[in-house]
């Protein structure tokens, strides 16, 4: 197990994670396979060509799930009791097949659980970065996390 317990976070811990990950057409194809998503952006590349990216975007579900995931190891493998909640989602640049990105998360917030005294309440801001160190996509989870066992 390598997440924290809600004792072992302040605000302000910055974790930069490990692996990187570069981004597949098969990623982008079964994510969009999956949820049913024909947005041709994603899918043909003959229409993502005429678009002003000139090539297939990579489904932003999958870029999405991609950064929360590769922050698991990191921060609630293990310790997690329950997501509460993704706020603030935002992609300010396009992903595309063959990036490869890279996440970072720094606590913003705790708090004690009312309804839960063996747990508490820890606010990530997650941070997604590609290869040029430009950010693609960030979020704020909110994750209720079990405290250390007595």
């Amino acid at each position: 197990m390598s997440g924290r317990y809600f004792e072992e976070w302040t605000i302000g811990d910055r974790i930069r994670h490990q692996p990187h990950r570069t981004v597949t057409e098969t990623d982008n194809l079964m994510i969009s396979a999956l949820t049913h998503n024909p947005q041709p952006l994603h899918l043909d590349a003959e229409y993502a060509a005429a678009t002003e990216f000139g090539q297939i975007v990579v489904n932003g579900t999958f870029t999405f799930a991609l950064m929360v995931g590769l922050s698991v190891g990191d921060t609630t493998l293990g310790t997690l009791v329950a997501n509460l909640g993704y706020d603030k989602v935002r992609m300010p640049q396009p992903v595309f097949i063959g990036d490869t990105l890279r996440a970072e998360t720094e606590v913003i917030a705790l708090k004690d659980s009312n309804s839960r005294p063996e747990a508490g309440i820890v606010t990530f801001a997650h941070s997604l970065f590609n290869q040029r160190g430009v950010v693609v996509c960030t979020c704020e989870r909110t994750a209720l996390m079990q405290r250390r066992p007595r």
